[in-house]
């Protein structure tokens, strides 16, 4: 799988809803840094 293709899609949406990386992650019931790693294609998982 393509993870800045993801982590651009999964900021995307983030942004079309007017989220922050802080107000998805708690929605989630994740870290800021988790959304942050995503949507850069840093993480692993």
């Amino acid at each position: 799988m393509d993870q800045v293709k993801i982590g651009k899609f999964i900021a995307a949406c983030r942004k079309r809803e007017a989220l922050t990386q802080a107000q998805l992650a708690e929605k989630l019931g994740i870290t800021d840094r988790a959304i942050s790693k995503w949507e850069t294609g840093v993480s692993q998982t």
